[in-house]
C-alpha cells in the first residue's frame, strides 16, 4: 500500500498484496515463533492475524493449522472494516476483552509488504481482575458505531478541515 503526495486514496499492488506478500510474511513469522517456543496451533487459545479483510486471516489461520474458534474473536474486521495500522491492536483488544487467565494468545502483524512480527502472550489473573474495572469493552463500542456512507464521510472531513 502507498499513497502518493496529494492523492486522496491509497493504492496497492493488486493481486500481489495477498499472495505472495501477506501470506508469505504472516505464515513465516508465525511458523518461526511457534518453532522457537516449541508450540503447535492446538497449544494456542487465540490467534490474531492482521486483518485487511476477513478472507486473508481466515486463510492464513487455516493454512497454519488454527481452527475457526481460535480466530473468531479477533475478526472484528467483519464489523468495522479495515483499520489499517490499528487492525492488529484492535483485534488484540477484542480478545483481551474475553480471554481468561493462563491462556495463550498468538498475534502476528503485517506491514503492507515490509514484513511481519509475531508475539506470544500469556494472560494472567491480573487481566481478569483489572477487566472488572473497565468502563467499556471493545465489543460494546463497536455495537454503538453508526455506519455512514462515503458522501457523509467526505462531508465530515471537509467540515473538520475548515
Amino acid at each position: 500500500f502507498w499513497r502518493r503526495p496529494k492523492e486522496s486514496f491509497p493504492q496497492h499492488a493488486g493481486r500481489f498484496t495477498g499472495e505472495p506478500a501477506y501470506f508469505k510474511h504472516v505464515q513465516k513469522a508465525t511458523q518461526q515463533l511457534l518453532e522457537e517456543v516449541n508450540l503447535t496451533p492446538p497449544d494456542i487459545d487465540y490467534c490474531i492475524f492482521h486483518t485487511p479483510n476477513g478472507k486473508f486471516p481466515r486463510l492464513a489461520a487455516a493454512t497454519l493449522g488454527f481452527t475457526s474458534p481460535q480466530l473468531a474473536s479477533s475478526l472484528i474486521v467483519d464489523k468495522i472494516g479495515n483499520t489499517y495500522a490499528a487492525a492488529t491492536p484492535l483485534a488484540l483488544a477484542a480478545v483481551l476483552d474475553i480471554a481468561q487467565a493462563n491462556q495463550k494468545i498468538l498475534l502476528t502483524s503485517y506491514g503492507s509488504g515490509s514484513g511481519s512480527d509475531s508475539f506470544l502472550l500469556e494472560t494472567t489473573q491480573e487481566l481478569v481482575d483489572q477487566r472488572k474495572s473497565w468502563q467499556q469493552f471493545l465489543s460494546d463500542q463497536i455495537e454503538k458505531l453508526s455506519l455512514i456512507d462515503y458522501q457523509t464521510y467526505q462531508n465530515n472531513i471537509s467540515i473538520n478541515h475548515q
